[in-house]
């Protein structure tokens, strides 16, 4: 089908939205902005945009609140991000605020309670730093090191004082 033919036929519109749209999402999950963002840099019509968005929620493809709890999972688990890094790279991808709070404070995907970001932060400092910070140059750089991964500030003294405990 030509580009002409396709500008006339709204059915033709949609499948070819659908295909770019898939082709976007083979690589990995995507919330409901990136998509939008995607489909509005390929030039689709907004009515067609309104139109993929809700045949690919009907059909599974697009949920936010699983992709929420799926990144979260990940991050955390992957990466030892904080919550706060984790919040600020979801609003980033256009999550709404309360399927982050649900994703942050929730069950993660395998049903077991996320680990508390004190015990979190501890157990990233450990892994990073294999005896406790003695000086006070190196607790200053594993308070940047937690910070930096997205843990409060409040958490990440807690955490160095506990390992210095250890």
């Amino acid at each position: 089908m030509t580009t002409a033919e396709r500008a006339i036929d709204p059915e033709a519109r949609l499948q070819h939205a659908l295909d770019l749209s898939y082709r976007y999402l083979g690589f990995r999950d995507r919330t409901v902005v990136e998509v939008r963002r995607h489909l509005e840099s390929k030039r689709v019509e907004p009515d067609t945009i309104d139109q993929t968005v809700a045949e690919l929620q009907a059909q599974d493809y697009l949920d936010d609140a699983r992709f929420a709890r799926r990144f979260t999972e990940d991050r955390r688990t992957l990466d030892q991000w904080g919550n706060e890094r984790i919040e600020r790279r979801l609003q980033a991808a256009g999550v709404a605020a309360e399927l982050i709070s649900a994703a942050l404070h929730g069950e993660t995907e395998s049903g077991s309670e996320p680990a508390s970001q004190f015990e979190a932060a501890l157990a990233t400092l450990r892994h990073r730093f294999r005896t406790p910070p003695e000086t006070e140059k190196d607790r200053n750089r594993a308070l940047g090191f937690l910070v930096r991964k997205g843990y409060e500030l409040d958490t990440a003294y807690d955490a160095i004082r506990a390992y210095g405990r250890d």
